[in-house]
């Protein structure tokens, strides 16, 4: 049972956020699919199941340089009686055999070279003596060869029709060689979702206007932009809204038709001037909720219309920064296609102590590092929802349960790994 806030101005009834999430997730719609090219692919996630065309590799080669043999041409071979081949073909990578090999001749080979059909293995180049004499070549062999020897068979690696990579896969450098190397130059992927960013308030500066008394600089939705970034998104910044519900409904409507999701960024408190909170109570847009169990970010505020989204997020820009991870991010994946849309969890050990307690699970922006095979998560010395600094140090979120008392350094906590954290 969620337990209800009331206000004079707004009533606010409280979801956890795995509840939050949760509903957020039933109204995401899967986006539509486009063709790009395999060097513009990087970034973007998988809309279709991907099979090997052929197997691979699709010819024996040569896993070293040597020479291409007959295997049981070296048996018996010992330093005291070595074998001797003559080389009869020279096969550089890229070039087929032109001689087929019969017992007691070798092919000099190059790596990745095709190996003659007739041969079973190859030797090492350092594992010979070559003698020149009356211009034919000669090597000597002082042990047996196995069968199989320094050979890469036909499929070693994918069969073909093997999958190769699935749907929903975020195609990274790895998955670009792999691709490369089937041949797949286009790839169909996921469009990525446009997202109308626009904060609220009159108390905002552009950043790039002289500072003024009173006034803080719009911020947030720079910082909301790299975020959508990060989530596959293709962010587009809109001005300001000043605190008037009737521009603010107007302006949310032109984007609701212009756009896939709608992020603002303040009023979304109880405040007189919280235009984003009477938006959501107007009946312009459905609210999904308007306050999750959370420190920092519990006014955070989600609504549809449609198809479409609208997250209305904290002003304070620690809040801000942590609604978007844990609400927007997977919105953004989802319909991408993405088939793990959520942060990852871990487990760690706390690096300082924390003694703040409150009655929502907080999410506290900290920093890892592994010391002595464990990893750490230290709390940042600056953690309030409206401090901005410690963001940029943060790659981590530390999962503090709610009326969890004093946790000390060694103590075990959960936290959520941030995307771009090295760890």
């Amino acid at each position: 049972m969620h337990q209800s806030y009331s206000s004079n101005k707004l009533h606010r009834n409280a979801l956890q956020v795995e509840e939050a999430q949760a509903t957020i997730q039933s109204h995401v719609q899967l986006g539509s699919c486009e063709y790009v090219n395999l060097s513009e692919a990087k970034g973007r996630y998988l809309a279709e199941d991907i099979r090997a065309p052929h197997p691979y590799p699709h010819f024996r080669r040569s896993g070293m340089d040597g020479f291409a043999i007959i295997s049981r041409d070296t048996k018996g071979a010992t330093s005291e009686n070595p074998v001797w081949l003559e080389v009869v073909d020279e096969i550089p990578a890229g070039s087929l055999p032109s001689v087929a090999l019969v017992p007691g001749t070798a092919s000099r080979i190059m790596t990745g070279a095709k190996v003659p059909d007739e041969a079973d293995a190859v030797v090492m180049l350092e594992m010979t003596e070559s003698v020149i004499n009356q211009g034919r070549t000669t090597i000597q062999v002082k042990r047996e060869i196995e069968a199989g020897k320094n050979v890469t068979p036909v499929g070693r690696e994918l069969e073909e029709g093997d999958m190769i990579l699935e749907k929903g896969t975020f195609i990274s450098t790895g998955e670009i060689s792999v691709l490369a190397t089937f041949g797949v130059h286009q790839v169909s992927v996921y469009k990525r979702p446009t997202v109308a960013i626009f904060s609220t308030g009159s108390e905002l500066l552009g950043i790039e206007e002289a500072i003024q008394d009173g006034k803080i600089r719009n911020s947030n939705t720079y910082m909301l932009a790299s975020q959508v970034r990060d989530a596959g998104g293709e962010p587009i910044i809109l001005d300001a809204i000043q605190d008037d519900l009737q521009i603010a409904k107007r302006r949310v409507e032109e984007a609701f038709q212009l756009y896939d999701i709608v992020v603002t960024t303040g009023g979304v408190s109880v405040g007189d001037f919280d235009i984003m909170a009477d938006l959501v109570q107007s009946g312009e847009v459905a609210m999904l909720f308007n306050k999750v169990t959370m420190r920092p970010g519990s006014v955070t505020t989600a609504a549809v219309k449609g198809d479409k989204l609208l997250f209305a997020l904290s002003g304070n820009p620690g809040a801000c920064f942590v609604g978007f991870e844990l609400f927007v991010r997977p919105a953004l994946r989802i319909m991408q296609g993405s088939t793990q849309p959520f942060l990852t969890e871990l487990n760690a050990v706390l690096g300082s102590k924390y003694d703040k307690i409150n009655s929502f699970t907080r999410f506290v922006r900290g920093s890892l590092r592994v010391l002595d095979a464990q990893l750490v998560a230290t709390p940042a010395s600056l953690d309030e929802s409206n401090v901005m600094i410690t963001i940029k140090d943060s790659d981590c979120l530390i999962v503090v349960p709610p009326a969890s008392g004093v946790l000390n350094p060694g103590d075990k906590v959960q936290i959520l790994r941030l995307p771009g954290s090295s760890l």
